[in-house]
């Protein structure tokens, strides 16, 4: 299928590794004109040699300077796909103030400053979109990694407010919210510590085991990256001109919701 992309060009922040860089592939194998970003200029440019990228960015989007110069490079783009960010395994007796506010500088403020300067072309041609990647846990928080869970939560509310601020642009804000991916460092830490909680020998058994216990859902399996480019590049065409202000969960039923 044709998701009609050819010719336009995309930034996908944090796309030299993981869910950006899956990303990245599909947007440039359905024709799109992709800028890879990254702070590892090495990891960057070897994304963009693989998948024929037209440019690197790199810069820290927690700082204004990082994304002026991403923004510099990027130049003018039609798809903006905000998934930069970062999380650990904190809980409230350890997630200081200070970790709250670094959180929400890195998760938060980074896609407001790319949406500042990037959106206003956007707006002046007629035609853009602007995807931030979200998650399950903004709306079905955990108790543990609260200030993650927030930044996630302010990730999805800023989305909805963009859309309606675009009212009437040609432009569209919407959020794609992933459940657990199997990136490769959540395969490592599900296979090294699948012994202690008895979930098998066979990657098979220790997947569907620890889908079982960590993230309960009706496919009984963990996502995988290519299914969350899927839908980033479902909205980022033209067959999603009547899609914004929404949230498109790609989790296998994780979050239960009749909305």
């Amino acid at each position: 299928m044709d998701l009609r992309l050819t010719g336009r060009r995309a930034l996908v922040t944090g796309s030299s590794s993981g869910l950006g860089e899956a990303i990245t592939r599909l947007l440039a194998a359905e024709g799109a004109e992709v800028v890879v970003h990254g702070r590892n200029e090495d990891r960057a440019r070897k994304v963009a040699e693989d998948i024929g990228a037209v440019a690197v960015a790199i810069g820290d989007l927690a700082t204004d300077e990082g994304a002026d110069a991403v923004a510099a490079t990027a130049g003018e783009v039609d798809i903006l796909v905000n998934n930069a960010g970062a999380y650990d395994h904190l809980g409230w007796a350890d997630a200081t103030p200070e970790v709250w506010v670094r959180t929400y500088e890195v998760n938060v403020v980074s896609c407001v400053r790319m949406i500042q300067r990037l959106v206003p072309g956007m707006r002046e041609r007629g035609w853009g979109r602007v995807i931030q990647i979200g998650g399950g846990l903004a709306s079905q928080p955990m108790p543990t990694q609260p200030h993650y869970n927030a930044s996630l939560a302010a990730r999805h509310n800023l989305a909805v407010s963009l859309a309606r601020e675009l009212k009437d642009t040609g432009v569209t804000s919407n959020v794609v919210a992933p459940g657990a991916i199997l990136v490769d460092s959540v395969e490592r830490l599900l296979t090294r510590i699948a012994p202690e909680h008895g979930w098998g020998e066979s990657w098979e058994e220790i997947e569907r085991a620890a889908a079982r216990d960590f993230v309960p859902n009706d496919i009984g399996r963990f996502g995988r990256p290519e299914e969350i480019a899927g839908a980033v590049a479902y909205l980022a065409g033209p067959y999603a001109d009547y899609v914004s202000g929404a949230t498109l969960r790609v989790d296998g039923g994780t979050v239960r919701s009749v909305t």
